[in-house]
C-alpha cells in the first residue's frame, strides 16, 4: 500500500514525486513506457527555467528531476496505466504489468498534440507529417519544410528547422503571430523563414510519403499546392484525461477541474497538476510548482484522515 501514486514523468509528476518522498510518504511514481519526462523531452534549449542561466536541454533537465525523484526514494515504474478506481479511501490503480493501491492519487498525465483533422494528415503521420521537430527535424535536411501554427511551440519549431531544411514555410491562420515577442524575433530574423498568414492547410498530399500541401487563404478563398518534404504540426496540446474523464469533473477546456488554488479534483484524495488542469499558462515551472501543490495537498489529507482515525 501506498501512501501517494502519482501518474505522469513530466515536470509535474517528478515535483510530485521530490515533495512526497521528501516528506516521508511511501510514493510510487507510474512513468508510462513511451513518452517518458512528458513534452520537455521533445524540446531543444530552455532558457526560462530558474537556476541554469546559460538554459538547459530539455531532456537533461527532465533526467536531473528523474535522478532528484529517485534520491527522495519515490519508487518509479516504467509502465503504463491502464485502469484507474478512484473511488473510496483506497485508490487502485492498473498498468500493464501490475496493480497498485494508495491512499491518495497525483493526476500529472500532461497533454498531447493536436491534430489539423485535415485529408492525409493521419495517412502520412510519421511519413512527412510530424509534431516534434527535435524528433524528426534530421530526417527533412536540404528539403522545404513547413511549420503549422502561431504560438511559441511553432516559432520554436521553424527555428530548429532552419539547421535542416532548405526552407522553412510558417502557415498561421490569422493575421498575426500569438508567439511572444522574444520568439516572435527569433523567428523573423531567420533568412530560411517565410510567412503565410490568414491561411490554413486544405490537405497534406503524396502516395507514400508527404509530397506538397495544399493551402486556403481564409480571406480570399484562394487555394494553392506547395511541394514540402514534411509538415510539422504546433497548433496546441488536448490534456489526457482519458483515464479519469468518467470519474473526474472536467472543466469548460476539457482540463481536469480542481478547487483552485488547492490541487484537490472532484474525487476526495485524488489530486491534479500540470498541463492537464492547465488551460492558461502551459509552462514547466508552473508544472512544476502544481506539482509541488499537490504532493503538500495529499500530504495534508493523509494527516487529517489519520486525525479523524484516531478521534
Amino acid at each position: 500500500m501506498y501512501d501517494v501514486i502519482i501518474i505522469g514523468s513530466g515536470p509535474a509528476g517528478y515535483t510530485a514525486g521530490i515533495y512526497a518522498g521528501r516528506s516521508a510518504l511511501k510514493t510510487l511514481l507510474v512513468a508510462g513506457s513511451m513518452n517518458i519526462g512528458g513534452m520537455l523531452m521533445n524540446t531543444t534549449l530552455v532558457e526560462n527555467y530558474p537556476g541554469f542561466k546559460d538554459g538547459i536541454q530539455g531532456p537533461d533537465l527532465m533526467q536531473e528531476m528523474l535522478d532528484q525523484t529517485e534520491r527522495f526514494g519515490v519508487e518509479v515504474i516504467y509502465e503504463d496505466a491502464l485502469k484507474l478506481d478512484l473511488r473510496g479511501d483506497i485508490k487502485t490503480v492498473v498498468t500493464d504489468e501490475g496493480t497498485h493501491q494508495g491512499r491518495t492519487v497525483i493526476i500529472a498525465t500532461g497533454s498531447g498534440y493536436r491534430t489539423l483533422d485535415v485529408p492525409g494528415e493521419e495517412k502520412h503521420a510519421g511519413h512527412g507529417v510530424s509534431y516534434c521537430a527535435t524528433c524528426d527535424g534530421f530526417f527533412f535536411r536540404d528539403q522545404p519544410i513547413m511549420v503549422v501554427g502561431g504560438g511559441d511551440s511553432a516559432m520554436e519549431e521553424a527555428v530548429f528547422l532552419t539547421h535542416y531544411g532548405s526552407s522553412v514555410t510558417v502557415v498561421h491562420r490569422r493575421d498575426e503571430l500569438r508567439a511572444s515577442a522574444a520568439m516572435q524575433a527569433k523567428a523573423f530574423k531567420e533568412d530560411k523563414i517565410s510567412f503565410e498568414f490568414n491561411t490554413v492547410v486544405e490537405s497534406i498530399n503524396g502516395t507514400d510519403k508527404v509530397e506538397s500541401v495544399t493551402l486556403k487563404n481564409v480571406q480570399t478563398g484562394e487555394t494553392k499546392t506547395v511541394p514540402v518534404g514534411g509538415i510539422f504540426i504546433a497548433v496546441g496540446h488536448l490534456p489526457r484525461t482519458e483515464l479519469v474523464s468518467d470519474q473526474l469533473q472536467l472543466d469548460a477546456q476539457g482540463n481536469i477541474w480542481v478547487d483552485s488554488p488547492s490541487t484537490r479534483t472532484s474525487m476526495p484524495g485524488v489530486f491534479a497538476a500540470g498541463d492537464v488542469t492547465d488551460a492558461i499558462y502551459r509552462q514547466a515551472v508552473t508544472s512544476a510548482a502544481s506539482g509541488c501543490r499537490a504532493a503538500i495537498d495529499a500530504d495534508r489529507y493523509i494527516n487529517d484522515q489519520d486525525a479523524q482515525i484516531n478521534l
